[in-house]
């Protein structure tokens, strides 16, 4: 009960700050970082990349997230052709996707995303629309960078590759 009291009275960082703290990677699933918070009844996760700290995630946006999933989706085996038309909807709906630049292609439910993109958020973006389409098992990054004002290309330095959390 003494620690506790310094815990919650203390007047410095280290008196009050928690010592034992939970952290996850940034790979790490969104079910592991829940089981982690109910675990150790805490609201605020640390996200590393090996040593460093690279974000924090909190019950809000674990709400976030929860509030943009479909309750009642389940991963289906939706064909190549549903995959695709489903994704190029995504992206027209998007404003940051310049439609006419990207071009996915879908073999056995792995999204190939070829085209040009103009800003490195871009790059992100498409592979998470990609990976919220049902049925999509992977997705390979196969986009260029193209730098508005110059005009100068850069290419991937290879495909990076992505699997969706509910792919089998």
């Amino acid at each position: 009960m003494a620690e506790e009291y310094v815990h919650t009275h203390g007047r410095k960082i280290e008196e009050i700050m928690t010592r034992d703290v939970a952290t996850v990677s940034e790979g790490a699933s969104l079910s592991d970082v829940v089981s982690l918070m109910e675990q150790r009844h805490i609201k605020r996760v640390p996200v590393m990349r090996g040593d460093r700290v690279v974000g924090i995630i909190s019950r809000a946006n674990l709400v976030q997230a929860l509030a943009h999933l479909d309750r009642e989706a389940a991963p289906s085996a939706n064909s190549d052709a549903v995959i695709r038309t489903s994704l190029v909807a995504e992206l027209d709906r998007q404003p940051w996707a310049q439609r006419g630049f990207l071009n996915p292609v879908v073999r056995n439910g792995v999204v190939e995303l070829h085209g040009i993109i103009f800003d490195a958020r871009e790059r992100e973006a498409a592979r998470v629309a990609a990976e919220n389409i049902p049925g999509v098992k992977e997705v390979h990054d196969h986009l260029m960078w193209m730098d508005p004002i110059s005009g100068f290309v850069i290419e991937a330095e290879g495909p990076t590759q992505s699997a969706p959390p509910h792919a089998p």
